[in-house]
């Protein structure tokens, strides 16, 4: 007699014998092996890092970096419980009628990493907190590459820096904190242990170091050696702090060159720049960021040194807010066309006038790799009561001749097809273009 058709249950039990006397399956050598293949094949890593949170790109149906930091960390919560769960009723289910399970190993967790940039603020927070909390036994793990807070006090940075993942940390970005420098001072021994962090941004941080204490003095020292252990730091962003005098106490422990450095609104002294000209950092540098400081007065010449020591590296400039005249570009014009190797200008919020934006755009036309320009209204597309010299709110709060601006626009495109850079995009929008990122650099 031929036997009849295998039944599923049979298949599945084909590798299995049962186990003394209870007529419980365990699988055999064979079927052992097959779980174990089956094992192998199982989704280990989830890259989700590298998404785009704004921008023009971004479509309207997208998450930003704070819904997915928020739905990442609820599912990870989620299944953590539901792991639980199936834990207890595994446990259950050994006691009893099925005691001779318990010999048994349990069964290996088979857990995914998720690789994710993290953004968190005061309403994110608890759930974040939670989601890491569960990582050493949970299914789905939370392995953060770049890590984003706003708004958070000192405890609560301190207490997520403690569950990241030390090995995998690339990025630290804490604004919006006001931690000033007694609150750095907490906070940035919690980073040493990130071995790999090679960026870290602190702007609004509410540092000023023009007028401070004797203790403060001690704090400023403390914070300048843990910012030397950091040994591959390569981008340092102190945006908003008032630094007045302090580069070459700040930086100079640091174990290598910075190939970034964002020093926007720090009210910089001259000595400031001929210290960093004269640094290791300033052959290193791609992207320089000195918005905010005025450099029409003491500080042109020292920025004329900089700019040119960076010359040979530099891809990204930003110069907004500088009090950058006509004249003042005139002199600058030389070193920046010694530039070769940028590939993003912005000059936005400088009293400069249409015929200083041509000569800008025509003698740096030649700088091939120039992408995107972020230019200024013309002042001569201001109306009358435009006080002079026009100061930088002034010319953001300015009331603009839109017809006048429209025809310096299209000047401005004709100029750029006639030179054959029609490749380059000039524009005064901040916020549509993306700026370049040290990691896209």
């Amino acid at each position: 007699m031929e036997p009849g058709p295998v039944s599923r249950v049979t298949r599945r039990w084909a590798g299995c014998r049962p186990l003394g006397d209870t007529g419980i399956a365990t699988p055999t050598g064979r079927a052992r092996r097959d779980l174990e293949r089956g094992r192998r094949h199982c989704l280990r890593v989830l890259d989700m890092t590298g998404l785009q949170d704004d921008g023009a790109d971004q479509g309207s149906e997208s998450m930003s970096l704070w819904s997915r930091t928020v739905t990442l960390a609820k599912a990870c919560i989620d299944v953590s419980k539901q792991q639980s769960k199936c834990t207890q009723r595994t446990s259950k289910r050994r006691k009893g009628h099925y005691s001779s399970l318990a010999a048994l190993p349990p069964p290996r967790l088979v857990s995914v990493e998720v690789r994710v940039d993290l953004f968190v603020n005061s309403t994110s927070y608890g759930v974040l907190k939670d989601a890491l909390q569960a990582n050493a036994h949970s299914a789905l793990r939370l392995q953060c590459r770049d890590f984003r807070a706003e708004e958070e006090s000192i405890a609560s940075t301190v207490g997520l820096l403690e569950f990241l993942d030390p090995a995998g940390v690339r990025q630290v970005d804490l604004r919006f904190n006001n931690l000033g420098l007694s609150g750095l001072r907490v906070v940035l021994p919690h980073m040493a242990k990130f071995t790999n962090l090679v960026s870290l941004k602190l702007p609004y941080s509410n540092i000023d170091v023009r007028r401070l204490s004797a203790g403060m003095e001690g704090s400023l020292h403390y914070f300048a050696t843990q910012l030397g252990r950091l040994s591959c730091l390569k981008e340092l962003n102190l945006g908003s702090s008032r630094l007045s005098g302090r580069l070459r106490q700040l930086l100079g422990d640091l174990q290598g060159p910075l190939e970034s450095l964002e020093l926007a609104f720090c009210y910089l002294l001259p000595s400031d720049l001929a210290y960093l000209s004269q640094s290791l950092h300033t052959p290193a540098l791609k992207k320089l960021d000195l918005s905010g400081n005025n450099l029409s007065d003491t500080l042109l010449q020292p920025f004329q040194r900089l700019l040119r020591e960076a010359a040979g590296s530099l891809l990204h400039l930003d110069i907004m807010e500088c009090r950058l005249a006509d004249t003042h570009l005139e002199a600058l014009l030389p070193i920046l066309c010694c530039c070769a190797r940028l590939r993003y200008l912005g000059v936005f919020g400088n009293p400069l006038s249409t015929r200083g934006l041509k000569t800008l755009l025509l003698r740096t036309a030649g700088l091939s790799d120039l992408r995107l320009v972020i230019y200024p209204y013309p002042v001569d597309c201001y109306g009358e009561d435009l006080p002079w010299p026009p100061s930088s709110s002034s010319l953001l709060n300015g009331s603009v001749d839109e017809e006048k601006f429209s025809r310096v626009s299209a000047e401005l495109q004709q100029m750029l097809l006639s030179t054959d850079r029609d490749d380059a995009i000039w524009t005064t929008n901040l916020c549509r273009h993306n700026t370049l990122d040290y990691f896209s650099l």
